[in-house]
């Protein structure tokens, strides 16, 4: 059974960058740090780089 753990680490962002994820992120009912988490996963995922969940990992 795999555990989804969770790292944090310090993110340094522009005031013009942060203003604008914090409305994007409104717009889509999310706080700031999903919105961030969403968009890298999407990323990641569009660039063939996140690796694909087996059928049978959800079920177990």
């Amino acid at each position: 059974m795999s555990e989804n753990k969770i790292k944090t680490f310090v993110l340094r962002i522009d005031t013009e960058t942060m203003s604008a994820m914090e409305k994007w992120a409104a717009d889509e009912f999310r706080s700031v740090n999903g919105q961030i988490l969403y968009l890298l996963n999407e990323a990641l995922k569009k660039s063939g780089r996140l690796p694909k969940k087996q059928k049978n990992e959800k079920n177990n």
